[in-house]
């Protein structure tokens, strides 16, 4: 059993409330750094990265660097994504830790929360940052992603101040002439890339739709939610799908019980037997 990565909760912490993500319903909960380095031995064997997140920013943390230096003490590459609030220059020192493999800010963070912040002061130490990067010539990606498209075009005035600022500090041609499909990337520099997709819709049980077919839970990815409870994939935020705690029990164990095997299982026949994974739409994305 091999996963593409296995993502880490370290912290549910993000300071803001997107409208794109679900309430927190749960006390705000911190993995420690020794938490951390005891998961980090069992997860060899079952993937090479790891992608600190599920809900939180890791970004919060002033001691990220810490958990970077565990992470590639074990021989971890590290995947952070960030809000992009927190990339202050102390902040975005640490993010050019030879642990880091990519670096996924999410742009639409701003214009979906009521912040005291300008436009340009938000953006500026993300341009910063991609400027840092290159003049370093340093190998990661960088992704500034911008998930919200949808049919209704809500964004549309958002984006177009962003393409704006990206076009002149870029010197890239009109980005919007650029895009052909939901799902696409636009280069901006050498590993910078400007990410396209749409408004995606967290599992929820209260949904109304039911389906079945392929998730790439517990088939390319895990994730250990910040206490330690193991769920099947990152949208799994609440731990709805628990299958155990890996500060308690081992995670060898935890992904060979019957109910993970069960989930497993399921992916490969095209049907889920969970009813969070019923009533996700996530999962349409992996119908081809």
């Amino acid at each position: 059993m091999k996963f593409h990565r296995a993502y880490i909760e370290i912290t549910t912490i993000c300071g803001l409330a997107c409208s794109f993500c679900p309430p927190k319903s749960q006390p705000a909960t911190t993995m420690s750094v020794e938490q951390f380095a005891d998961i980090l031995p069992q997860l060899k064997g079952y993937t090479n990265e790891i992608a600190l997140h599920v809900m939180g920013d890791p970004m919060v943390l002033s001691n990220l660097g810490e958990y970077l230096d565990c992470a590639y003490a074990s021989g971890f590459k590290v995947m952070v994504t960030t809000s992009g609030f927190y990339l202050d220059a102390s902040k975005r020192a640490m993010l050019f830790h030879p642990a880091i493999r990519q670096v996924n800010i999410s742009l639409n963070s701003f214009n979906t929360n009521s912040v005291a912040r300008s436009f340009e002061s938000y953006l500026q130490p993300i341009l910063d940052f991609c400027d840092e990067k290159q003049r370093q010539s340093h190998d990661f990606f960088s992704n500034l992603r911008l998930w919200n498209l949808d049919e209704v075009h809500s964004a549309a005035d958002f984006n177009r101040q962003l393409f704006a600022v990206l076009e002149k500090h870029f010197s890239v041609e009109t980005i919007a002439s650029q895009i052909v499909g939901e799902r696409q990337s636009i280069r901006l520099a050498p590993k910078t890339l400007l990410h396209f997709d749409r408004y995606f819709e967290w599992p929820n049980l209260n949904h109304s739709s039911l389906s079945h077919g392929y998730c790439q839970g517990l088939m390319k990815q895990i994730a250990i939610l910040a206490d330690g409870r193991v769920v099947p994939c990152c949208l799994d935020g609440e731990g709805i799908m628990t299958l155990g705690n890996v500060m308690e029990t081992n995670l060898d164990k935890i992904l060979t019980s019957k109910r993970a095997v069960s989930i497993r299982e399921g992916f490969m026949q095209g049907q889920c037997h969970e009813e969070l994974c019923q009533k996700c739409t996530y999962k349409a994305r992996f119908s081809n």
